[in-house]
Order: structure tokens, then sequence, then C-alpha cells
């Protein structure tokens, strides 16, 4: 066949994503001009979830898999478009009745695109293709960052994203170059044969922190951090939860494939007394700083947004812990992990949206009495906090559980590790009990009113927070889909 067509028809669904974000432009600066924002927002977010849904069938009945040069199109890349398409089109559902802009028909566009990055990034197998896609994603989210034009906050969380993408950008480009000049090759599995037919030397090392340097930044792991409460906390919150959801799924997902496929042969040992270099060690202080620094800095916030923030960031931690198990063991966990995350986190940024767009600001106390004035609303946060917090039977639970037993299965030399990952969740379920207590213990503010939250963002809401327990109560579910997606894929670490 055609090696042009084979490119085309594996990209469809990209190219129906695309369709759709070229199509709410054009519909909302065209045909719309003159309508209310209400209504281009709504026939912009419309046609953002068709396209979503779209692409989401197609992924659903195709059944021809395999390589397709620098694109691997398998059961699991099938399986994690269609989780981020899922997480969009619950993104573009919240944004639906966004008040920070008149300019809706670029919003949702630009979300579009930035999916489109996220699914062509997972599907990658080429560092080359891998660094497009990071910056296909990245340059929307930069934009979209900065959406609220009324707000300071926003404008400068977005800057600070921009300067620190840009350096991470630039990290990551140098160390592909130097992987590029050691072995000639790009593709990861080519990479890793010779780096093992190869000695060891020190620009190997340099261009491995070079390189994981940018990745870590996209996860949010400690110390390349300090972007994230900013623009958690700053940016449109529909903005903030597609970034703490389908970006760090991504971003985990191809960090995992480029350390255990590209970087194999540098993998050292983190293993306590043991240490030996590589990207063990350096991924094992990431986690250690990632969960210390999340966990403590999260307990002094009054900020709901900023508490999310810092709590992602120590959940980074947590997932960083899946990459010390065996290869049986490590992906499913990871996955397992970051999916069921990103739902809970993504409600839990839901819920903070609709509570501003009530009028309530984002101070914990001011959502003192929330358990009365909107009841069924804080019954789904109510949920997100507790699986947040690794409580049963909740999916975070289930999640923390297979990572911890993973990271401590092959041997106890990492049981270290697991140990400073329990103590670090121990203290987290103070800060997401006070928001808890201010919801269901606090006072209702005088003149405070129930108020009714949106219908499309309410039903999404539930939907996810039946997910979370759904997970929690048959978690072998969606392991078992996870671990069939991997055997039938044919992966090997």
């Amino acid at each position: 066949m055609n090696p042009s067509l084979d490119w085309l028809l594996a990209l469809i669904p990209e190219e129906i994503v695309i369709g759709a974000a070229l199509a709410a432009l054009v519909l909302d600066l065209s045909v719309l001009r003159r309508k209310t924002v209400a209504c281009r927002a709504a026939a912009a977010g419309a046609t953002a979830c068709l396209g979503c849904l779209a692409a989401m069938l197609w992924l659903a009945a195709r059944r021809d898999f395999g390589p397709s040069g620098m694109l691997a199109l398998t059961p699991l890349t099938q399986w994690m478009k269609l989780v981020l398409l899922f997480l969009t089109l619950l993104a573009a559902v919240l944004s639906l009745g966004a008040r920070f802009s008149r300019h809706v028909g670029e919003l949702f566009a630009l979300l579009l695109l930035a999916a489109a990055g996220l699914m062509l990034l997972v599907s990658s197998e080429n560092l080359l293709v891998i660094f497009i896609a990071l910056e296909l994603l990245s340059l929307p989210l930069y934009v979209l960052a900065a959406f609220n034009k009324s707000s300071l906050p926003s404008t400068e969380a977005a800057l600070k994203y921009f300067l620190f993408g840009s350096v991470a950008s630039a990290s990551t480009l140098f160390g592909i170059s130097l992987l590029y000049g050691l072995t000639g090759e790009l593709q990861l599995q080519a990479i890793a044969a010779k780096l093992a037919a190869m000695p060891v030397e020190p620009v190997c090392y340099a261009a491995l922190v070079m390189t994981l340097a940018g990745f870590a930044f996209k996860v949010a792991a400690a110390p390349f951090h300090f972007w994230a409460p900013d623009v958690y906390e700053g940016a449109p919150v529909p903005i903030a939860a597609f970034i703490a959801s389908a970006s760090k799924v991504a971003g985990f997902f191809v960090l995992a494939r480029i350390v255990m496929a590209g970087f194999a042969p540098l993998q050292g040992s983190a293993a306590w007394a043991v240490f030996k270099p590589g990207w063990m060690p350096l991924l094992a202080v990431l986690a250690v700083l990632s969960m210390i620094v999340g966990n403590m800095a999260a307990l002094a916030q009054t900020s709901v947004k900023r508490l999310l923030a810092y709590s992602a960031i120590a959940h980074g931690g947590y997932a960083l812990l899946a990459f010390f198990a065996n290869s049986q063991q490590m992906f499913p966990a990871l996955l397992f992990y970051v999916i069921t995350y990103s739902l809970t986190v993504l409600g839990a940024f839901a819920v903070a949206a609709v509570v501003e767009n009530s009028g309530t600001r984002d101070r914990l106390p001011d959502w003192a009495g929330l358990g009365r004035r909107a009841p069924l609303l804080s019954a789904c946060m109510f949920v997100f906090m507790l699986s947040l917090a690794g409580i049963p039977p909740l999916a975070g639970f289930f999640g923390k559980f297979y990572v911890f037993t993973a990271a401590a299965g092959p041997y106890l030399g990492m049981l270290w590790l697991v140990i400073v990952a329990i103590g670090a969740s121990a203290i987290s379920l103070y800060y997401y009990l006070q928001v808890l207590k201010q919801i269901y213990a606090g006072d209702v503010p005088r003149g405070a009113a129930p108020f009714r939250p949106p219908r499309a963002a309410l039903l999404s809401i539930v939907l996810l927070a039946g997910l979370v327990i759904a997970f929690g109560c048959a978690p072998g579910w969606l392991l078992g889909k996870l671990s069939i997606g991997l055997n039938s894929s044919g992966f090997q670490f």
C-alpha cells in the first residue's frame, strides 16, 4: 500500500479532531458571528463534543492494528486515545458555561488541537515525533492558560507556564540531539539496541538527564513543578482540569515508553545501599521530592485550586513508584493509577468550576456549608476527595495499592521508597479532610442561597463520581482491559 495512504489512515482520529477544531472556529467566526456569546459557545462546544465522539467511535470500530513506521497502532494506544478523548470531551462540556472570554470559537479549537497533540504523543515511537507532538500540545495550552484576559493571575500563570515550558522543551531537544549523536537513531527500540552495544559514557547520562527533564516538567514532578500551582490557580478552571488530567496521563505514558524502551540499558538501580547510576535513581529522587514537597506545601493552602495543584505534584510522585516494578507489573499499575487519578482530579476541578461560576470564591472558608446549598455536588466532591486520599473502596485506594505493591514486589531494596510514599499519603489525608470539613461542618454564609449548577456540568460530575466508585468496587475490569491491551500490543521491555 502507498506509505502516504498508510499515514493518512493511521492519523484519521487526529484528523477528525483537527477537522472539528477548524469547523468550530469557522462556524464561530462566520455563521454565528453576530449571535450572543452563549449561543456561540453552545455551537462551538457541540462541534467539539461531536468531533471527540466521532473520533472515539472510529477508534472503537477499528480492528486492524500494527506499527506504521514512527507511529504504533496497537490496542494499548487505542485505549489511551479513547481515554484522552473522553477527558477532552468532559473538559469541553465544562467549558460550555465559560464566562471568562468572548472568543469561544478559539477556546474550543485550541482545546481540540491540544487533544490532537496528546493523541499523537501516545502513539509515537520516534523521539522527533514525540517532540513535535509535545509542542503541538504545549503551544495551545500556553494560550489557553491566558484565555481570561481580565484576570491578572491568568496572564501571570500563562507567562510562567510558557517560560518554564520553553526551557523544558529546549532541554528535551538538546537531550534528543545528544542521543542522536551517540546512536544515530531516533526510534526508541533502535536507540536501546545501540546503547546496549556501546560502552556507557558520561555523555549518555547527560542525554538521559536532559531528555527526562522535559517530561518531568510535563508531569509536574518536583523540582520541575514551580509552574503548576500558579497555572492551576490562575488558568480558567476547565483548562486547569484538562492540564491536570489528560496532559498528565499522556506525559506518564510517554515517559514510561522512553525509559523502558529507549533507555533500558541505562536503568541503574535505586535499591537501598545498592545505588547505580541510571534513570532509576534519578526517578527515585524526583518521586521523593514530589511526595514531600507536594504534600507539605498543600497543608498550608487556603485556595482549593492551589491545594489540588500541590496534590497533583504529590500524586506525580506516587505514580513514579510504578517505574520500579518489573515490566509485567509496571505498565498496568501505572496506567490504572494515572487513569483513575485523572478522572478524580477532573471531577474535583469540575466541582470547583461550578462553585466558581455561582459567584463563590476559591478560598476554603467560602466553601463553608456547601453541603446544605448543593447536596449532590457536595456528595460528588466527597467521593473525589476521599479517592485522592486513597480511602477504600474508591478507585484512588486501588491505584495506590497496585503502585505500592508493584514497586515493593521485585525485591525489598525498594521498600524504603514505598515507606516514604505511605507516610506522605497519610499526611495528605489531613488537607483533603479540611476541604470536606468546610463543606459539611462549616456554617452557611449569610444571604447564601441554594444554587443550581448547569445540567450538563452536573451530569458530567455525577458520571465521574460514578466511575471513581465503579473502578474502586471492580478494579479488575479496567486492570484486565489494560493487561489485555499490553499483551496484544506485543511491547517488549
